[in-house]
């Protein structure tokens, strides 16, 4: 294996720098030191893969020492996307950190007061409603009562059907 002096310098530098930023307590620090240290370990992962060879496709004649891996490879890619979707997740963790710390006092209860206002003026509504359907309803069995009394027993089944469908229109009408 030869490994590039080059490569090692940068890996370690880029590993030392990064836990140094991280050991700051701003998660934009700790964010930018997560960056540099998966970078670092990409570097680290290329480094240990060996030296560079021919494309890993086994063909006639090509010996098999002659192919490079193509593990390291896909370990990189990898890392890079595990690399990419912690780096939105703190992203994400930062910007609500900041959110909450430009609302000072109130914290997370930001709420809009005409929302409140409009919530309270539906809810009276459907009392109001609430309270004339009752009302309308309590008046259908009060003349359906009436009516029974003056019936006949088969006379009671239809007005009772009657009386249920008085009821059903007048929801309707209330609702539109």
């Amino acid at each position: 294996m030869s490994a590039s002096l080059t490569l090692v310098v940068l890996c370690a530098a880029l590993f030392g720098a990064g836990i140094y930023v991280m050991l700051e307590r701003s998660l934009t620090r700790v964010l930018i030191g997560f960056l540099l240290v998966g970078n670092s370990v990409n570097i680290l992962i290329f480094l240990m893969s060996g030296r560079p060879g021919l494309g890993p496709i086994l063909n006639d004649g090509v010996d098999v020492d002659e192919i490079s891996d193509p593990l390291p490879q896909a370990f990189i890619l990898t890392a890079i996307v595990i690399n990419l979707g912690i780096t939105a997740f703190m992203l994400a963790l930062i910007y609500r950190s900041w959110w909450l710390a430009q609302l000072g006092e109130k914290g997370d209860l930001v709420d809009d007061e005409q929302e409140d206002v409009d919530d309270a003026e539906e809810a009276a509504d459907l009392l109001r409603q609430s309270a004339a359907d009752d009302d309308a309803i309590q008046e259908i069995i009060e003349a359906s009562d009436e009516e029974l009394d003056d019936m006949l027993p088969d006379e009671v089944d239809s007005a009772a059907v009657r009386a249920a469908a008085e009821a059903e229109s007048h929801r309707r009408r209330k609702e539109s």
